[in-house]
């Protein structure tokens, strides 16, 4: 039975649409994105329960009156939601599927807000789609669905959207018939529009045949230009869910074939190994037998890009010139003097052999002393391309392997990546960070690296996105780490350890002379005939302002000295300026300003352009000779200068004060960003709980302390202690900076002078620092981080450190200028570090009954 007499509510809220036309009978997806229709959704669509809240009107906007307010088409469709999808966060936004039921006119908006509401006159009736009572041309309706008889024969008639439409062809009555296959063909918003304006079935049909009749056209364009004749229908036909956007633009697959040419081209002229191209190819035919709206079509294409764009033949010849290596090595780093000698030693390999594999060095030292620049250095010392692979934090192994390509948004692994930007197979690649690797439920990147580090397997290195082996052999490695607990083992076995120490005093000095202080004056626009910083200066600045192994902080403080001097300079310069010019000239370079800024705007970016590449020195456009007239040049850094600028000094050797009573003493740790000096106290009070120790301390040192207890127990009677000394009393130990935790075999020596100096009240000597662990027989063992430790304690300005023996070997390392003003001392046993650490050790251990002194017990090992 038909519905003949269904009508609309006389009063409908709008949705203005700007580029779409919704037809009676057809079905599309509208985004909502303007103020006023997601208040209509809101208020009706979405708190509305009933189903005629769910009837709007959808009218469209005039084509050329898109800014023109109510510049609304007269005719619209009545439409059912269908279905509401959308989010609140992080913005508004949703999207709605919409029918269309039947037209209307607008006869007058009787609402502008929250959302627009007009009053409308219905044009046609709502019938259902099996209603046979049609009375419509029969001429012009036979021709019109014989046309649409040979679309639908262009289409695939497997494809299930295809066959509906085929069905709802047939059986469709003649006055919906147009409005359909409006919907579907492709056409213009004004040739919609006008479909939309013919209210009139045999009018509607005339409109809508000659748009039908040029899409067949098109298609059977499209189709003779087709090469493969299994491909046809697949090239042609795109068809989404609900029978929406049925038809693509024939222009695109121009386009497609022009690009799979451009892609066949490429692979061609690639020289890739023959394995590659051979999937390069059958990738290439899945691609050209592949319609261009399936999913496998962009991931297909965009793997056949990765192919093309990696090097797999491409090198850059690298420089050998072991001489002028050298000078470029010593030009940008002061000292790293195992560090250069390593890479020459890889340069004269190289020259003698020219098939040598890449080493994989790693660089450990703490922040700032130069790690990654060494890298850069190394690539331009060899003359290859430089590229960068940070790896903090990285805790997923497909960032380094990539993902498997049948994942959506499937990337391949950095490697590959930085290969494909640099787009050279023998870059120099730093891997930096390599201590901060994590492992978290996708794998463990650490192993990932193993293959990638190896110098026997990663010639055959195969990223799992592009599943084809690639040759890194020619890649120079160069990682860095701040320390190397934290590396796993398999991966260190795989890299060369370079060890990059912290700097000395006098090296720090240096490299702020040669280095820091032109790079920061040209960053400010100063020159040396301004600003004029001594070596002494830079000392002061070292030894008050910074305490670190690097020069990261060295370099901020002098730059904070020069952005001082350049206040004072602008502000000098400008009032020379203002006094130089009369009022005539300040107005007529107000006037002129604008039009020489656009005059010489292309001069100025060129000129910069060549500065950051270095053709053109920087200059800082001052007139040196009319600033003298004004301030006196150049400017003196000296220490009053510095206190009236960086302030009062943040560090300052206060350990004489903290060590100048019983039960403290000065150790030596290390960390991961250099040595550092840690001052061990101890209290005695009565009270019945042994030994307490607190600073976050772990199992290891908690074990030394307990070592220490045990020998000062065993030994009680040479120190002159009562057998029961522990008796109703204990004794607090304390490390402090309590918020760091702090773990290592090296404070067993520090703990046992701490348990003497107190329990005997004697104090250390303030100018003696110590590290060493200990046995319980008295023993003192090797540690490790004797350079960063003796370099903290230089830093401090102490003048004794007491080490193990067993690490004379470690002093090759010290620079001559530490060991000349630190006295270092070699014990074996805990009676020597006793003797090194009191200046009164005979008064400790007590006189036997002649007046004689004791003598210390020789160990028992």
């Amino acid at each position: 039975m038909g519905l003949p007499h269904v009508t609309i509510p006389k009063k409908l809220p709008l949705i203005v649409v700007a580029d779409g036309v919704l037809l009676p009978g057809s079905t599309i997806r509208i985004p909502v994105t303007t103020v006023k229709n997601i208040n209509l959704v809101r208020s009706r669509l979405t708190s509305g329960s009933k189903l005629a809240s769910t009837i709007i009107g959808i009218v469209t906007k005039e084509p050329g009156k898109e800014s023109k307010v109510n510049a609304l088409h007269e005719i619209g469709t009545a439409g059912v939601v269908i279905q509401v999808t959308g989010t609140n966060w992080p913005r508004p936004s949703y999207s709605l599927l919409v029918t269309g039921l039947c037209r209307f006119r607008l006869q007058s908006i009787i609402q502008e807000h929250p959302y627009p509401v007009a009053i409308v006159t219905q044009l046609d009736d709502i019938k259902d789609i099996t209603d046979e009572n049609d009375e419509q041309p029969t001429e012009l309706v036979s021709e019109f669905k014989e046309a649409a008889q040979k679309l639908i024969n262009l289409l695939d008639i497997s494809v299930p959207a295809v066959a509906k439409l085929k069905d709802l062809v047939e059986r469709v009555p003649s006055r919906q018939l147009a409005d359909v296959v409006a919907a579907l063909v492709r056409a213009t918003l004004p040739e919609r529009l006008q479909v939309l304006d013919a209210i009139d079935v045999a009018t509607r049909l005339r409109v809508t045949l000659p748009l039908l009749l040029r899409h067949i056209q098109r298609l059977k364009d499209v189709r003779e230009a087709g090469s493969e004749e299994g491909n046809k229908e697949n090239r042609i036909v795109h068809i989404s869910r609900g029978g929406r956007n049925l038809l693509p633009d024939p222009d695109s697959l121009d386009d497609s074939e022009n690009e799979v040419a451009e892609l066949e081209e490429k692979i061609k002229a690639t020289n890739m190994p023959e394995e590659v191209h051979k999937a390069a190819v059958k990738e290439l035919g899945r691609l050209k037998r592949m319609a261009q709206h399936m999913p496998d079509y962009s991931m297909t294409r965009n793997y056949l890009d990765l192919i093309v764009e990696l090097p797999w033949s491409i090198t850059v010849k690298e420089t050998c010139n072991i001489r002028k290596a050298r000078e470029d090595l010593d030009a940008d780093h002061y000292g790293l003097q195992k560090v250069k000698r390593r890479v020459l030693e890889y340069l004269a390999v190289r020259q003698l052999r020219g098939d040598l594999k890449g080493p994989i060095l790693c660089f450990v030292g703490p922040p700032g002393v130069g790690k990654t620049s060494i890298a850069k250095s190394i690539a331009t010392t060899l003359g290859r391309p430089y590229c960068r692979m940070s790896l903090g934090g990285v805790s997923d192994q497909h960032d380094i392997r990539g993902h498997r390509r049948t994942y959506i948004g499937a990337m391949p692994g950095r490697v590959i990546q930085a290969l494909r930007n640099v787009k050279v197979k023998n870059p120099v690649m730093l891997l930096d960070e390599i201590d901060k690797l994590g492992t978290g439920i996708h794998g463990d990147p650490g192993a990932a690296l193993l293959e990638v580090l190896d110098p026997e397997q990663n010639s055959t290195f195969t990223d799992t996105y592009l599943n084809l082996p690639f040759d890194l052999s020619q890649v120079l490695f160069v990682a860095t780490a701040n320390s190397l607990s934290t590396i796993a083992t398999p991966l260190l076995d795989r890299m060369e350890v370079i060890h990059v120490p912290g700097y000395t005093q006098e090296e720090k000095v240096m490299i702020g002379q040669l280095h820091l202080l032109p790079k920061q004056l040209q960053e400010h626009g100063l020159s040396s005939d301004i600003l004029d910083m001594s070596k002494e200066s830079i000392a002061t600045i070292i030894g008050e302002y910074t305490r670190e192994a690097g020069v990261r902080t060295l370099e901020r403080k002098i730059g904070a000295v020069c952005r001082a001097i350049a206040v004072q300079v602008a502000e000098k310069r400008r009032d020379h300026e203002d006094e130089a010019k009369t009022s005539e000239e300040m107005i007529t370079e107000a006037e002129d300003r604008d039009r020489r800024t656009e005059q010489h705007a292309d001069e100025t970016r060129e000129i910069e352009l060549r500065q950051e590449v270095g053709e053109v020195p920087q200059q800082s456009g001052i007139n040196l000779s009319k600033l003298r007239e004004h301030m006196d040049l150049p400017v003196i850094v000296d220490p009053k200068l510095i206190y009236d600028i960086l302030g009062p000094p943040i560090f300052q050797s206060g350990l004489a004060g903290r060590v100048s009573v019983p039960g403290v003493a000065v150790g030596l740790a290390w960390t991961p960003v250099g040595g550092e000096v840690m001052v061990v106290e101890a209290s005695r009070t009565v009270g019945d709980s042994g030994l307490t120790l607190t600073g976050q301390l772990g199992s290891v040192m908690q074990e030394s302390a307990k070592i220490a207890m045990s020998w000062v127990r065993q030994h009680a009677f040479l120190l002159q202690l009562d057998k029961d000394f522990m008796k109703d009393e204990e004794i607090h130990m304390h490390f402090p900076a309590g918020a760091i935790n702090k773990d290592g075999p090296s404070a067993g020596v520090t703990i046992l002078t701490v348990l003497v100096s107190l329990l005997s009240n004697r104090c250390v000597r303030s100018d003696v620092a110590m590290t060493g662990e200990i046995t319980l027989n008295g023993v003192v063992l090797p540690v490790g981080g004797i350079k960063e430790k003796l370099l903290a304690a230089h830093r401090a300005g102490l003048t004794t450190v007491v080490i193990p023996a067993a690490n004379k070997k470690d002093l090759e390392d010290i620079p001559n200028s530490v060991l000349n003003e630190i006295e270092v001392v070699l014990v074996n046993t805990v009676e020597e570090v006793l003797q090194a650490a009191f200046d009164d050790f005979t008064d400790i251990l007590g006189e036997n009954d002649d007046g004689v002194p004791a003598k210390p017990l020789p160990s028992k090992l």
